[in-house]
């Protein structure tokens, strides 16, 4: 699939990093360093505007490195990028540890991943099906 794509930053065009990879690198377009203390957030411009198909969205997920060695996540997980948003992708990004984490320019702080997607429409009901789990939910099959 074609998707056309503007670059304003320094930075390569986001790229798969293995053959089987579902997620491009998403890079920090920032002149200087940010320093990330402890649970603070910021909002990390990335330089990159993309145009989706109609069906089509843009998740932005945190990287398993970054969030195991230094609990770097993105906060509102798996952001979404919509079909019909023209702006700059921007990424946020939390970190949960308890050390000041430096974001330099350039790096790589998330992936992106671009999936189909389906719309609904409701059907009103005045009840719905029943099934073996009914409401069970939060923990209800147990930790074993």
């Amino acid at each position: 699939m074609q998707v056309r794509i503007v670059n304003l930053s320094n930075n390569p065009l986001p790229e798969y990093a293995t053959e089987q990879s579902a997620g491009m690198d998403l890079r920090a377009n920032i002149k200087e360093s940010i320093f990330l203390k402890p649970l603070e957030r910021v909002l990390v411009p990335t330089g990159i505007f993309i145009e989706l198909p109609q069906g089509y969205e843009a998740q932005i997920r945190p990287r398993s490195g970054l969030a195991v060695k230094n609990g770097i996540t993105v906060l509102n997980s798996p952001g979404t990028i919509d079909a019909d948003y023209r702006g700059e992708i921007n990424v946020i990004l939390v970190n949960l540890s308890n050390d000041v984490f430096e974001i330099k320019p350039n790096e790589r702080i998330c992936q992106m991943v671009v999936a189909k997607h389906e719309r609904v429409s409701w059907v009103i009901a005045e009840k719905l099906n029943t099934t073996q789990r009914q409401d069970g939910g939060f923990g209800h099959t147990g930790i074993k």
